[in-house]
């Protein structure tokens, strides 16, 4: 499988990699069984494939210690990307939390550790309640400047971010030079970074990570409606803000018109050339200039196995030309802003 080096790092990884979220189990995915990672994690380093991609937030840190379980033996082998929330990066807390995450990873360094999400009060009141520091937040050149100390340790081998629009990356680039990723959603009914955030990275030599390449199943071909997609899956802004309930943030109507069209594409591209759904849309994703990786999800060993067979699928270029046509109304209506959970004018991305 074709690896890419990660932005301006000396870092190499493959161009799909594993996503962990569900590692652990939890209240969003479900259980998770330990021997069911312990498998697919060993299975992807003999595949060759090394990035592992996980955050102190997911599962409230039962991520990272079920892959550092997972990794034990052939941690040499991997890259671990995990990722800080953006209310503890506080200096005295960020230097806290990224101690534990090495040692619920059981490692002495993560190979990428990435700021979740730019430090502003929209981002901090997602992961806090605390009016105090959603009020006044650190600023990027003391966190950045924490994340720089931890890397001279040897605690991080590279500083990253995620979820950062043009305008922030400016602001870190100018606190801290040396950022190897932006990790972003991307995939093809969440095409906002093309326009201005993709071109920039290229530019600045950042590496994107893309991730929910999938939109967390919706383009796998499991729902052949999107009226069926459940509420967990629907509460981003390619749905009507009522299809979310409770989870939803949003006021927005969707696009879920273009996105049904855009499904119906895709199944028939996938009957032609007698591949799956999924395989047609991480081909789409893959193919994209400036993505160094492409992250996916896989609970069990069947599921592993099937999205390493979709990611040897090449789209022929007419097919990825057409799906660009198909996808585009989605773009049209959904807009530049990768910010898929809350409405464009309270966006925590600029």
């Amino acid at each position: 499988m074709k690896k890419n080096i990660v932005g301006n790092s000396k870092i190499e990884i493959n161009a799909l990699g594993m996503g962990c979220w569900s590692y652990g189990g939890g209240s969003y995915w479900g259980d998770q069984a330990q021997q069911d990672v312990n498998d697919i994690v060993a299975l992807a380093l003999d595949q060759g494939i090394n990035y592992f991609d996980t955050a102190e937030v997911y599962n409230n840190g039962a991520s990272e210690t079920s892959l550092g379980i997972a990794l034990k033996g052939r941690r040499q082998e991997a890259v671990v990307g995990s990722k800080v929330s953006t209310s503890n990066v506080q200096p005295k807390v960020l230097r806290e939390h990224c101690e534990n995450s090495l040692r619920r990873l059981q490692t002495d360094y993560i190979d990428i550790y990435m700021l979740h999400w730019p430090v502003n009060p929209k981002a901090i009141e997602h992961f806090s309640d605390d009016r105090s520091l959603i009020e006044n937040p650190p600023s990027v050149d003391e966190t950045f400047h924490t994340l720089m100390e931890l890397k001279k340790e040897g605690k991080i081998r590279e500083i990253g971010i995620s979820n950062h629009g043009v305008e922030q990356m400016k602001e870190v680039l100018a606190a801290c030079p040396d950022i190897a990723v932006n990790e972003l959603p991307y995939n093809l009914i969440s095409r906002a970074i093309e326009e201005k955030i993709l071109p920039f990275c290229v530019e600045k030599s950042i590496g994107v990570l893309g991730y929910m390449a999938y939109q967390q199943g919706i383009l796998t071909g499991c729902f052949d409606d999107v009226s069926k997609v459940p509420a967990p899956q629907a509460h981003s802004r390619h749905f009507h803000f009522s299809r979310g309930g409770e989870l939803s943030r949003h006021t927005e109507p969707g696009a879920e018109a273009e996105i049904q069209a855009l499904l119906q594409v895709i199944d028939r591209l996938a009957k032609e050339f007698s591949v799956t759904p999924a395989a047609i849309s991480l081909s789409w994703a893959m193919m994209k200039n400036g993505i160094s990786n492409t992250i996916v999800g896989s609970r069990n060993r069947e599921e592993l196995l099937s999205n390493i067979k979709a990611a040897e699928f090449v789209l022929p270029a007419g097919a990825y030309e057409e799906l660009n046509r198909a996808s585009q109304p989605v773009l049209d209506v959904l807009g530049d802003n990768p910010d898929f959970y809350q409405d464009r004018e309270e966006s925590r991305i600029w």
